[in-house]
């Protein structure tokens, strides 16, 4: 099927929910003598029954983007040397979500309409807040970085460790919850099983599925949104600390929004070829407009048809601050951020790394629902066996959601 059919097909499917939606709602007010509210929040427009049993956000939103001298983070010495400035819509989503029912009863998909893709659609029940349930395709609950939406990033992008260790959007079964809420022993966790082929697979390569779990502290009592700056003003200290693990064995090395593909120095793989361990520490912490994530990435390939074992790692630090903070001065829309990555693509090799500074402002004018984003990166591919060029990279970006 070509994109424009699959964005006719799903745009159908949007019409006919709206449909559905309207007679269900329709029915209510015959049933329960209530109306339908129409409003406008923080999720785009809101269709709600009074009863709040049925209730329905849509929501579009668009990435405007200029960089120079490219815009994908360099995966060789090559890359560095590229020049081809460019101006792109780099996304274009339609978000559609809400509850049926129940309002604990959940519903949510996503789709990208540049690309033609459908990327989340899930279905959850979150009636208890210490059990939930969730099924369909979303972006793993794996690590920080990764689950915070493109539209809520600190800088224009994520860093060049979510190539080598993202599990991006997968399709299975979660559930999740919070334990022990407003103490010390605060923790909220996630443990999925899922195919383990990526978005938009509808088959399993080999007899195995994806395990993941993540455990995470909130030793302060209070919870953190997936959200990259502190646009609400943390006014009281909210931290976390978290482990995860990940295990998976098919014929793919990395995932991303296209789904399964291959790692740098991996061929294509076939069924059940390669058998992938990751491990994760996480940190994370906002406070009077100053925010601080960071993660601590390591991953284990075996190649069970070559019968070789590759371990990579990597780090990121990233922080950022609203300056209006203290000093009266200073733009108080204005947030200036950084970021310190580094990944070693093989232990083996240790010598040779690749390493990313960057350093962004962004103007909020309506927090993260529409912003513009200035960012200057500097690569450095470090080997000390040749003499490899550095690179660097500036973009420009405005996000906005409507």
């Amino acid at each position: 099927m070509t994109k424009p059919a699959h964005l006719k097909y799903h745009l159908l499917v949007l019409f006919f929910g709206l449909m559905v939606f309207s007679k269900l709602s329709a029915q209510e007010k015959v049933l329960d003598s209530n109306k339908v509210s129409i409003s406008y929040g923080s999720k785009g427009f809101q269709f709600k029954t009074l009863n709040e049993r049925f209730m329905l956000n849509i929501e579009s939103r668009f990435q405007f983007r200029f960089a120079t001298p490219s815009d994908q983070n360099p995966l060789n010495f090559d890359d560095l040397k590229l020049d081809s400035p460019l101006f792109k819509i780099n996304r274009a989503r339609l978000k559609v979500g809400g509850n049926a029912f129940e309002p604990w009863l959940k519903y949510y998909w996503e789709y990208e309409i540049g690309q033609g893709n459908l990327l989340d659609f899930r279905l959850m029940i979150e009636k208890w807040s210490f059990l939930k349930l969730k099924v369909g395709q979303w972006k793993t609950f794996y690590n920080r970085e990764r689950v915070i939406s493109s539209g809520k990033q600190q800088m224009v992008d994520r860093s060049i460790l979510n190539r080598p260790f993202t599990l991006d959007r997968q399709q299975g079964v979660s559930i999740y919850g919070r334990l022990f809420e407003e103490s010390t022993a605060d923790i909220s966790y996630f443990l999925s099983v899922l195919t383990g082929t990526g978005r938009g697979s509808f088959e399993n390569d080999d007899g195995n599925l994806m395990y993941v779990g993540r455990l995470q502290w909130n030793f302060l009592g209070r919870e953190l949104a997936m959200v990259g700056s502190d646009v609400s003003y943390h006014e009281k200290p909210t931290a976390l600390l978290a482990i995860a693990a990940v295990t998976n064995r098919s014929q793919f090395t990395r995932f991303s929004q296209a789904g399964g593909g291959q790692l740098e120095g991996f061929e294509e793989g076939i069924a059940g070829q390669y058998r992938v361990k990751q491990a994760l520490l996480e940190t994370a912490f906002m406070y009077r407009g100053f925010s601080w994530q960071q993660e601590l990435h390591f991953k284990n390939i075996y190649d069970h048809v070559n019968l070789t074992e590759t371990d990579l790692y990597g780090n990121y630090v990233q922080a950022g601050y609203f300056f209006n903070n203290t000093f009266d001065w200073f733009p108080k829309p204005l947030e200036i951020a950084g970021r310190h990555s580094f990944y070693v693509p093989n232990k083996s090799f240790s010598q040779v790394r690749e390493v990313e500074y960057a350093l962004a402002a962004n103007w909020f004018f309506a927090k993260h629902r529409n912003k513009l984003t200035a960012e200057f990166t500097f690569f450095d591919f470090q080997n000390i066996s040749t003499d490899v060029p550095d690179g660097w990279r500036f973009r420009v970006q405005w996000d906005i959601s409507l």
